[in-house]
């Protein structure tokens, strides 16, 4: 009987992740965000479901930065994403969109020392109870992180973007919500053609046991176009990456449904 169960818990999981995966706007990444002409506006208006911000720490203050050649800009991370994101979710109840199916994650990507930087974005956020309570909204750290083993140390309103080859105790895994990677590190495919195979029987092995984790995955430096992101959504990824934001809605608009 208890092989029968096994075999039958097998098989469902399988089934499960073979399924055709229903892609929408909210399955898109905005990569480097602050960079758009409109930055989180003119995602939001297409229903992205993540935003990537870079951040720089600088006497005590969090700037929206790549290096600190971009800290004179004075974008803060405060008046560019948690007070907007802050608005959204006020006027939808509670919720990032007013799909309550839809999600929003903001991603930190840090670029100056790890600790006091995610020390600072916390003490910030305790500023926005809105955002900390919505259950469609997420903080996700990335860069510069602190130790894997410290991150359930940390308040449960941030999470974690770990890497997909990579091995985490089961601790750090509870606080990693992403697993994200360099697409080049398996592949140097650049678009035209299928995947090679054996990059991609890797690439499927590794998505696959992530999933198995209940993890979301990412992949960045994918070939930025329609016919790269057909061969990324066969990968069952859970987040598209891209710069071209609007191209990408309009692809993902256009991806069947079951």
């Amino acid at each position: 009987m208890r092989k029968i169960l096994f075999l039958a818990a097998a098989l469902s999981s399988s089934a499960a992740f073979s399924q055709t995966k229903n892609y929408s706007t909210n399955n898109a990444h905005s990569h480097n965000d602050y960079q758009q002409s409109s930055p989180l506006e003119a995602a939001y208006r297409l229903q992205f479901g993540s935003v990537e911000a870079d951040v720089i720490l600088q006497d005590d203050k969090l700037y929206v930065a790549h290096t600190e050649k971009d800290i004179p800009q004075g974008r803060m991370l405060e008046d560019l994403y948690l007070k907007p994101i802050q608005g959204y979710i006020k006027a939808n109840n509670g919720y990032p969109y007013s799909d309550t199916a839809h999600g929003l994650v903001l991603m930190i990507d840090i670029k100056s020392e790890a600790i006091p930087a995610l020390n600072k974005v916390i003490d910030l956020l305790q500023k926005y109870p809105e955002l900390t309570r919505s259950p469609k909204f997420k903080v996700l750290i990335s860069g510069n992180k602190p130790d894997p083993n410290t991150y359930i140390s940390y308040p449960s309103f941030v999470v974690f973007d770990g890497l997909l080859s990579n091995r985490y105790s089961k601790d750090a895994m509870s606080r990693i919500a992403f697993l994200s990677d360099n697409f080049i590190n398996y592949s140097k495919w650049k678009g035209e053609g299928p995947i090679p195979a054996k990059d991609l029987e890797r690439l499927k092995k590794n998505i696959q046991k992530a999933h198995e984790q209940g993890k979301l995955i990412r992949l960045w430096n994918v070939p930025d176009f329609d016919d790269a992101w057909t061969e990324v959504l066969k990968l069952g990824v859970d987040y598209i990456d891209s710069d071209s934001i609007k191209a990408l809605a309009a692809f993902l608009k256009k991806q069947p449904k079951s």
